[in-house]
């Protein structure tokens, strides 16, 4: 999509993107994934533990809400519908991970670590800073999933109480509580000390936005023509 194309849908609402898709414009489905891939890649990776798998996921994810656009009926946020298919979709290939006995194979390699450039500081406070994103991402992928997905949500995607809950399919005292212990198992002083770069964690743009999109796109073509 050219960047004129794209500036003209950037006030665009969720819904008013989703209508035009409906419509027949299903070219602006990509307005939708580059919106969301960022969150979608968070909230994923939080359940799955692994990055090759979670953009698996969220191509299917992005296939099945295409797929049941029609369904959206505007109870809650796109957003949180949204999310609650990634989601669904992430936990299923736990199970499916459980029936063939493969969950312990699970390991993070590392590549979400976070890069800061950040012309202002000096070499010093960019290592630091990148470290302590580093150690922040590290800390979360070792809660237990119901307190991690809680804790992504919430502190470093910053959804709301109710958002989380309508998301998770879960009560907003339950969110509450699952975030409460899922900070303690962290420590306080974890977060204290990332400050302001939790929102920098579990980046995911350039060139792994761009194979979502081209992905899903492919899959939605192919799955046309066989129709």
């Amino acid at each position: 999509m050219e960047l004129l194309e794209k500036a003209r849908y950037e006030g665009w609402t969720d819904e008013q993107v989703v209508e035009r898709v409906l419509a027949g414009e299903t070219a602006l489905y990509e307005i939708i994934m580059r919106r969301y891939n960022q969150r979608l890649y968070r909230v994923v990776r939080a359940i799955l533990r692994d990055d090759s798998e979670t953009e698996d996921v969220i191509q299917d994810a992005y296939v099945r809400a295409y797929q049941h656009l029609n369904q959206f009926a505007r109870r809650a946020p796109f957003s949180t519908w949204l999310a609650r298919i990634a989601i669904h979709e992430a936990l299923s290939r736990i199970r499916t991970r459980n029936r063939f006995e493969q969950l312990d194979n699970v390991t993070y390699d590392g590549e979400s670590a976070v890069s800061l450039s950040i012309p202002s500081l000096d070499p010093e406070q960019i290592t630091s800073r990148a470290e302590i994103t580093r150690i922040l991402e590290e800390a979360v992928l070792t809660l237990p999933e119901q307190y991690r997905t809680v804790l992504m949500l919430r502190d470093v995607e910053e959804m709301s109480t109710a958002e989380t809950a309508a998301a998770l399919s879960i009560t907003e005292v339950n969110v509450k509580v699952r975030l409460h212990r899922g900070r303690a198992l962290v420590r306080k002083h974890l977060f204290a000390r990332a400050g302001a770069t939790a929102s920098a964690a579990f980046p995911f743009m350039g060139v792994r936005c761009d194979r979502v999109v081209e992905g899903v796109f492919a899959r939605l073509s192919e799955s046309q023509h066989q129709a």
